[in-house]
């Protein structure tokens, strides 16, 4: 079965000469895994962290206490995730996403299925906020569908080759 999302973002990071990295919490590994899984990838993507704790958000991509004290799943920690892997790992983009996937996790104020989706790059960045309806796995999926479409939606945006 083809990935028809991840094949069209790897053709225009080819295109457009683009280096990705990715920071995931919620997706667990299901971007980098898409990505990875495409003939050439090595052109394209350096790596990631999958940073599902507050302390691997804080020790290894180094994001502030500042973005956490918003909440681990909020648009603060999100763009704080996007940007510092890029930096970390010296690509021209970055991604990240972070959420509460369930079946549990959810609260008065934090509801399952509610993700957070983040791009960083030198000359742009985007972030989105979804609540998606579904299963552990489905809101995982979801998640890394959001995140390769943000990508998608930025490469295209960007002057033709």
């Amino acid at each position: 079965m083809t990935d028809q999302l991840a094949e069209a973002v790897a053709t225009l990071l080819r295109d457009h000469g683009k280096r990705v990295a990715v920071a995931e919490a919620t997706a667990c590994g299901l971007v980098m895994h898409r990505l990875g899984a495409v003939p050439g990838a090595s052109r394209y993507l350096i790596g990631g962290v999958v940073a599902y704790s507050n302390t691997t958000k804080r020790q290894v991509l180094g994001v502030d206490e500042a973005a956490l004290a918003q909440g681990s799943v909020s648009q603060a920690s999100v763009q704080a995730m996007a940007r510092r892997v890029r930096e970390l790992l010296g690509a021209d983009v970055g991604l990240a996403d972070t959420g509460i996937a369930g079946p549990t996790g959810g609260g008065p104020d934090r509801q399952i299925g509610l993700t957070y989706v983040a791009l960083s790059a030198a000359d742009a960045d985007a972030w989105e906020r979804h609540i998606f309806q579904g299963d552990r796995l489905a809101n995982q999926r979801q998640t890394a569908d959001a995140v390769l479409d943000l990508l998608k939606r930025y490469l295209q945006s960007l002057p033709r080759p």
